[in-house]
């Protein structure tokens, strides 16, 4: 008998969503914006309709301007604007909202949510449960494995192993050796210069990963791809930057915080604690009593 699925939900990309899709007039009578939390809520309500969750865990970045990866190379991520200070007021706010409806929820100062849910992915695989993450972030996508699924909640974009590949050229392993040569613009992380998306699938597609092309690089030359000879002497050149950039994309599997108290099934809905969030956001009751039923 199979066990239950673990939902691991990746709680900025739903929140950023709502709040440039939602418009910022969407405010409560102290005028602080609420449009991030309505749509966050309403995107969880939508989530728990769907699937009737009993195990749920929602990641959250505890800091949205600074990781163990900024110790590491200080301009990851350094072309983002910081965070005006009333989206990071729905952060809170959305946390709270989600840990009211009964919600597993996780944050560590250095790590991110990327980290947080490999972790917890790697802890309940282990315990035989299958693992469904709730993102539209292709990094997420090399945490996958036999049994599990990798769900873009709002195109309704679900993804096995083998159509990950389809999607990404790679399989889920290879995915962080792939960013390392591509680089990956949205995280300001520059990888080797000349090869994008195709020759990296194609390189991994011979090699199966980074190390072995450092281990057989005059091989390179001769391979099937556009501009082979140039490309080997590009990766010999760049070889220190793939590697940083490796470390900078592998999503951590032990994270301590989230090891100490790994739990994600469901608690009842806490409807005092709800209700008085809704009141200080002035949200209406339909969404009060969606969030309600759900529980």
């Amino acid at each position: 008998m199979s066990l239950q699925p673990v939902y691991l939900v990746d709680a900025s990309i739903y929140i950023f969503r709502a709040w440039f899709s939602i418009s910022d007039d969407f405010v409560n009578s102290s005028g602080e914006p609420t449009n991030a939390v309505y749509g966050f809520t309403g995107f969880l309500c939508n989530l728990l309709e769907q699937t009737n969750a009993e195990h749920i865990g929602v990641a959250f970045d505890e800091s949205l301007s600074k990781s163990y990866r900024n110790e590491i190379y200080p301009a990851y991520k350094a072309n983002r604007d910081p965070a005006p200070e009333e989206l990071k007021r729905q952060f809170g706010w959305a946390r709270d909202v989600a840990e009211s409806m009964g919600l597993s929820c996780f944050a560590d100062q250095r790590y991110e949510a990327d980290d947080l849910i490999g972790t917890l992915a790697s802890h309940w695989r282990e315990r035989g449960h299958p693992v469904c993450i709730i993102t539209s972030d292709k990094d997420l996508a090399q945490l996958i494995d036999i049994d599990d699924t990798w769900w873009d909640f709002t195109r309704n974009q679900k993804l096995n192993r083998a159509k990950i590949k389809d999607k990404f050229g790679v399989f889920p392993e290879q995915i962080a050796d792939y960013l390392a040569l591509t680089g990956d613009a949205v995280d300001n992380i520059p990888g080797v210069p000349g090869i994008g998306p195709k020759s990296a699938a194609s390189l991994l597609s011979h090699f199966d990963d980074l190390d072995a092309i450092w281990e057989r690089i005059e091989e390179v030359q001769h391979l099937s791809i556009r501009g082979a000879k140039s490309l080997q002497r590009k990766l010999g050149e760049h070889r220190d930057a793939a590697e940083l950039a490796r470390r900078l994309t592998i999503i951590e599997t032990r994270v301590p915080s989230a090891l100490e108290n790994p739990g994600v099934t469901r608690k009842e809905l806490d409807e005092a604690r709800l209700n008085r969030l809704f009141d200080e956001m002035e949200f209406g009751g339909m969404l009060r009593r969606r969030c309600f039923l759900t529980g």
